[in-house]
């Protein structure tokens, strides 16, 4: 009777952690489930508000409209070089400043989308480009895909890939360890986990990439001196841009 009841005693709790390990599982999944929705929702970034629609930003810069219904943003400026017969024209990229964002943006597109601007303000048959940071990457659309328009092209501090093949590795380590370590995750991030990058750039656990953080410790007294200069009057989203430049004087 005492080993029946020792027997009844196991069975029962058996049964018991059986029922709290199915309970653990159940709740591990719901808080799983839980979990991977937050992520998802951190993850993705906001909609973007179009300019000069209700509760969207104010449009205080000429804009033109692409052929696709979009529009372009741009600041134009001649008086600087006049004497040079130069003229200088910056756009917002698409989804930056108060250009509209463009679902189907690609690399090619966006060459497209310079050739119709420049076509737009009668740029003539051949233009020069300049990109600046992030800028670099429509240079490089625009000599891949718009070539026969260019008259030169120029590359002012240009955001490097430093895993691109076509580089010697040893340059391209030795240039990303001399990167700020913040800088080095940020950039980690966005190459083998892009979808993160948003979260990443937005969050605060850990430092995010140091421009956007405000951390100019990897720019040198006399960069930070031309950067002011350079970029005072702008707000943070003009800052991206691209310079086109086409003479006035001289047709090249």
């Amino acid at each position: 009777m005492a080993f029946c009841n020792q027997g009844f005693v196991i069975m029962i709790t058996e049964f018991e952690c059986l029922l709290y390990l199915g309970n653990l599982k159940k709740v591990l999944l719901v808080f799983c489930m839980g979990f991977s929705a937050w992520a998802y929702r951190t993850a993705l970034p906001p909609l973007p508000k179009m300019v000069g629609s209700p509760g969207g930003p104010s449009i205080t810069s000429p804009r033109i409209k692409l052929r696709d219904g979009r529009h372009l943003s741009y600041i134009e400026s001649g008086a600087l070089v006049e004497e040079l017969g130069v003229y200088f024209v910056a756009i917002d990229r698409p989804g930056y400043g108060e250009s509209d964002p463009d679902p189907k943006r690609t690399v090619k597109s966006l060459a497209f989308d310079i050739e119709e601007v420049a076509d737009h303000l009668n740029l003539g048959p051949k233009f020069y480009v300049a990109g600046y940071s992030m800028g670099g990457q429509v240079v490089w659309s625009c000599l891949k895909y718009i070539r026969h328009r260019l008259s030169g092209a120029v590359l002012i501090a240009p955001a490097v890939n430093y895993w691109w093949p076509h580089l010697p590795l040893n340059l391209t380590n030795e240039a990303f360890s001399r990167q700020l370590p913040q800088d080095q995750w940020s950039l980690r991030v966005a190459h083998y986990l892009p979808w993160l990058s948003y979260w990443w750039n937005t969050q605060k656990w850990f430092p995010s990439f140091s421009i956007i953080d405000g951390n100019h410790a990897i720019l040198s007294p006399p960069d930070i001196e031309a950067s002011s200069k350079l970029f005072g009057g702008m707000n943070r989203d003009q800052k991206s841009f691209i310079f086109f430049l086409s003479t006035i004087k001289l047709q090249i």
